[in-house]
C-alpha cells in the first residue's frame, strides 16, 4: 500500500510526532497487545487548538505508517485530507481523557487477554509484583457501560480516572495516560505485565502480597529506575529494536 509522504507538509514537530506514534502502533502490535484494527492510541500535536493524531481505522497497527496517521479536532473531525476513515466512536473514550487532562500527550488504550481478564476480577490489580506496585501508585477503576461510544458516559469516566496515569475499564480493558509516547508505551508495558503476571499467580497457590508502605513509596523508586525520565529512559532502545525489524513505520 503506497501512502504518499507528508513529511513537507507538516512541520518538523509534528512530523516527529507522527514518527513516535507510527513506532508506538507497531511497538504495540510487535508485542501483541493489537485487537485486530480495534482500539487506539492517541497523541496531542503541540499547540493552543488541541488537534490530535489517531490511526486511519481499518489498518492493522503493523501497518500504520507516520503518513498514514489521521489528523483530528476533539469532536474526531478530520482536519486534513486522508483517503482513510476515522472512528469517531473509538475516540470517544480517548478525547474524554483530552479533554480534562492537559497532561495527556498520548492516551493508550489495549483490549489484551490478561488485561480483560483481570479487569473482570472483584479484586482487580493485587499487590503481587513489583510490577504492580507501580500500577498501584496511580490507577483508577471505570464501571463498564457498554460499548464506549456515548458522549454522556465522558463525565463518569473523567470522574474516575482523576489524575490517575493508569485506568483499569472494568470488563473491557487497560488504558494509559501518559505526557508523552514513550511513558503511555512504558506504563502500557508495566500495567499489561502486571495483568500477565496476577494471572499466572493465581494458578497457583497462595499468593504474597507486598507491604502496603512499599506501594507508597513507588513514585521515588520509579523515578530511581528510569534516571527521572520516564518513557523517554526505555524508548530509544525500543525504537532501535523496531528499526531493526522494519523501518517503514517512518514514511
Amino acid at each position: 500500500m503506497h501512502i504518499p509522504s507528508l513529511k513537507t507538509q507538516v512541520s518538523p514537530e509534528e512530523w516527529q510526532l507522527r514518527i513516535d506514534l507510527a513506532a508506538c502502533y507497531r511497538l504495540v502490535a510487535l508485542y501483541g497487545w493489537s485487537d485486530l484494527v480495534f482500539t487506539h492510541i492517541s497523541a496531542r500535536i503541540p499547540g493552543p487548538e488541541h488537534h490530535f493524531l489517531i490511526n486511519p481505522y481499518g489498518l492493522m497497527f503493523d501497518e500504520i505508517t507516520a503518513s498514514s496517521l489521521v489528523k483530528v479536532d476533539q469532536q474526531c473531525n478530520k482536519l486534513s485530507d486522508s483517503p482513510f476513515p476515522v472512528n469517531p466512536a473509538g475516540f470517544v473514550i480517548h478525547s474524554a481523557v483530552h479533554e480534562v487532562r492537559e497532561d495527556a500527550g498520548c492516551v493508550l488504550h489495549t483490549h489484551t487477554r490478561a488485561g480483560v481478564a483481570v479487569s473482570a476480577q472483584q479484586c482487580g490489580v493485587l499487590p503481587i509484583s513489583q510490577q504492580s506496585t507501580f500500577v498501584l501508585a496511580s490507577l483508577a477503576y471505570h464501571d463498564y457501560e457498554g460499548v464506549a461510544f456515548r458522549p454522556d458516559e465522558k463525565p463518569r469516566l473523567q470522574a474516575d480516572l482523576g489524575t490517575a496515569n493508569f485506568l483499569m475499564l472494568r470488563n473491557h480493558g487497560l488504558l494509559t495516560v501518559g505526557k508523552t509516547i514513550a511513558d503511555a508505551f512504558l506504563s502500557m508495558y508495566t500495567f499489561e505485565a502486571t495483568c500477565k503476571i496476577q494471572i499466572d499467580a493465581q494458578a497457583g497457590g497462595a499468593l504474597t502480597q507486598v507491604n502496603p508502605l512499599i506501594v507508597k513509596g513507588v513514585a521515588e523508586a520509579m523515578r530511581v529506575q528510569t534516571g527521572g525520565m520516564g518513557g523517554a529512559f526505555a524508548w530509544p532502545a525500543l525504537i532501535r529494536k523496531l528499526d531493526r525489524i522494519d523501518t517503514s513505520y517512518q514514511t
